[in-house]
């Protein structure tokens, strides 16, 4: 992994690049999962930092390990959100400590196209663009998620995900640090720092939407890789939807002023 970030140091923006860089620290190493990282240690615009150990985010967790469990329980994760699909998440169950109190938010999951619908999107162009650009399953899909982060005890931590922990997972974490008060640039280093940690997942993916679309591995590489401008996607159509990141947070996932205040005192130090 350290060939790896040096050899990224040279090729990546400086923000992205420092996020990779902290990975010792943000990764929790897991024998049967992939980009598990710590949302922690940020800098938020007011100069404080968002407290590590408290928020988690995953790929899928189906496989973990009687050693991974342990991990989570001295992690004290006693709570995770699960943003995928009702059929999605029951081909793969949640492997979990025992007592860990699981919720199941699969807004908009059940209803993601399939290999050869993204194929022809693909082709039409800006797939991923138009994906992070429907503000209509945010609210469903992340109230409580954040409902959970304003009542959350405070010895415990909390951790969400999806199946490949990048896109529903990433609309969390980047709506979860705009209320923290977290740069736009940091988000969006955070967010595309997943095209590093998934590498191992990556290439059977691509490969296997190759064999079911016809397209070659480059295009859908291109099209499919986190790049800043989706999550400017998302952001714009809630402003356009909302009027404003805040009506949106007080309209659909019952975050209101004081709600903002609560998770900074909660998440930042």
């Amino acid at each position: 992994m350290k060939k790896v970030l040096l050899a990224l140091a040279i090729l990546l923006p400086g923000a992205c690049y420092a996020q990779l860089a902290d990975s010792a620290q943000r990764v929790v190493r897991l024998q049967g999962a992939v980009n598990f990282r710590d949302v922690g240690g940020y800098t938020t615009k007011d100069g404080k930092k968002v407290a590590w150990g408290k928020v988690f985010r995953s790929a899928d967790v189906s496989h973990l390990t009687d050693q991974d469990l342990q991990t989570l329980e001295q992690k004290h994760i006693r709570t995770v959100i699960d943003f995928r699909g009702v059929k999605e998440a029951a081909m793969a169950p949640d492997r979990l400590p025992a007592g860990t109190g699981y919720e199941l938010c699969p807004a908009g999951s059940d209803s993601l196209p399939s290999g050869a619908q993204i194929a022809a999107m693909i082709r039409q162009g800006n797939f991923m663009e138009k994906f992070y650009g429907d503000s209509k399953y945010l609210g469903a899909r992340y109230r409580s998620l954040f409902q959970k982060l304003l009542t959350l005890p405070e010895k415990e931590a909390l951790m969400y995900h999806c199946t490949g922990g990048r896109d529903r997972t990433g609309m969390a974490t980047a709506l979860f640090l705009y209320a923290l008060g977290v740069a736009q640039q940091t988000i969006e280093a955070d967010f595309t720092a997943s095209n590093v940690y998934l590498q191992p997942m990556y290439g059977r993916m691509f490969k296997g939407m190759q064999l079911a679309t016809g397209m070659d591995v480059d295009s859908i590489s291109k099209a499919l890789e986190l790049k800043p401008v989706f999550l400017q996607s998302m952001f714009n159509a809630i402003i356009k939807d909302y009027g404003s990141v805040e009506a949106f947070f007080q309209k659909e996932l019952g975050i209101g002023p004081e709600g903002l205040k609560t998770l900074k005192r909660k998440y930042t130090i």
